[in-house]
């Protein structure tokens, strides 16, 4: 090789680009990225095909700031009220932006539903109008949409300062599985399709696309993503057989009637609830399967020698250890919802045995009992899988130490990579 080599391989260090696209492991580290950002931008243009249903299509909604308040027509009758809040706005967006508008808050009695504003709030409206007239201007809520983006980008913040490139990996993920769920999961049940294999479907692509987003295309994902979509399909199978079991009707999901009733009469519920289950608990078991591919992991790259039954092993002391607390955390994410329910039981002095029979807490301990079984499961999977995947092999590793070490006559040191080490004996036979 003569000096355009010995030029070429000092612009691949100069230019990494170059070098993504060289190396094979650069290329399936960073091939997920590349993936999911594209398909993120898909999702972000692929129409729901839903967009037509929007009620009051002629009306215009916006942001409104609440100038004064009515009382007058409310009735209190201590805990609820009833009647309708009139309130002088200052139309912010639309059509009709700066202008002046009375707008009507309906109370129903409901402290779930029901909302009161106060001069200086922000408001959600929809605007009725014909041509540039207003003819109403209904108040729907408060509005939130700008605090959310607020806590969003903070979030998104503090998670790239303390994690780095591992923080935008995270944000990458966390906005795709966003996206699959709204763009692709609830469509699909809308239109119809069988909820089990739509679910199973969408999990098994978020779980291999997040996992390649923490190791890139390689053993240690396969192993990881094998580990936990048969610790998700146990879930499945476990859901739907004990869904039966405890004749569980999908109606106790909330708002689930709301659906029946808007002329989607024909969709199962009772598979929505079941492949919601393991779609709840997919996160957990990820999370799981990612700690003993991981603790597996340094075992073998500590001792190359090392059997695959021995890495098995291994990757079964950390499930044990792991189980204790995940378990856990399945059982309080799923209780606190119902925090309000359990003291209503202990209020009215409900008895235990009535309590475990009613059905929406039977449906929780389906949740939490059936996805702390896929817990149970993935370890030992993802510890046979990681261990017969990565034991015995010996994976390239990623650091590339500088070429001023070629340059001073020093030997590269073990662990270099390919691309270092072609570099080196042209720069030594100059």
């Amino acid at each position: 090789m003569g000096s355009p080599d010995l030029i070429r391989l000092g612009a691949e260090r100069t230019y990494p680009s170059m070098r993504f696209l060289r190396d094979p492991a650069q290329r399936r580290y960073y091939v997920p990225v590349v993936l999911c950002l594209a398909l993120t931008a898909l999702l972000l243009l692929l129409p729901t095909g839903y967009e037509g249903a929007v009620q009051y299509q002629e009306a215009d909604r916006c942001a409104a700031r609440v100038l004064a308040v009515d009382d007058s027509t409310i009735v209190d009758t201590g805990l609820v009220r009833s009647g309708e809040q009139r309130c002088t706005l200052e139309l912010l967006g639309g059509r009709f932006q700066g202008r002046t508008a009375t707008g009507i808050n309906m109370l129903n009695g409901s402290l779930e539903q029901d909302k009161l504003f106060a001069p200086g709030d922000k408001a959600m409206v929809v605007v009725s109008c014909q041509e540039d007239e207003i003819l109403s201007v209904t108040m729907t809520d408060h509005y939130r949409i700008g605090k959310e983006a607020l806590l969003a980008a903070v979030f998104a913040v503090f998670l790239i300062l303390f994690a780095g490139r591992t923080g935008v990996r995270a944000i990458v993920s966390f906005v795709l599985t966003v996206l699959m769920l709204w763009k692709v999961l609830v469509p699909l049940y809308l239109k119809g399709w069988n909820p089990i294999l739509v679910g199973l479907a969408v999990t098994l692509a978020l779980t291999l696309l997040i996992i390649a987003l923490v190791y890139g295309f390689e053993r240690r994902c396969a192993a990881a993503v094998s580990g936990a979509f048969l610790g998700i399909l146990v879930t499945c199978v476990l859901g739907i057989v004990f869904t039966d079991l405890f004749q569980i009707h999908g109606a106790v999901m909330s708002y689930s009637e709301s659906l029946l009733y808007s002329g989607y009469q024909d969709l199962n519920l009772t598979q929505i609830f079941m492949a919601a289950i393991f779609i709840g608990s997919s996160g957990a078991v990820m999370d799981l399967a990612v700690d003993i591919t991981s603790a597996v992991n340094e075992v073998v790259k500590k001792r190359p020698d090392i059997s695959r039954w021995e890495a098995v092993r291994s990757g079964m002391n950390v499930g044990r250890a792991a189980m204790g607390t995940m378990t856990t955390t399945l059982l309080l994410a799923y209780s606190g919802g119902y925090v309000a329910l359990l003291m209503v039981f202990m209020a009215q002095g409900t008895p235990l045995y009535n309590i475990l029979n009613y059905k929406y807490v039977a449906s929780e301990i389906i949740h939490t009992i059936v996805g702390s079984f896929g817990l149970v499961t993935v370890a030992p999977l993802t510890a046979l899988t990681s261990g017969f995947l990565l034991a015995g092999q010996r994976e390239p590793s990623l650091p590339t130490p500088p070429v001023r070490r070629a340059a001073e006559g020093q030997s590269a040191p073990q662990g270099d990579s390919e691309h270092d080490r072609r570099l080196l004996r042209l720069l030594m036979r100059r």
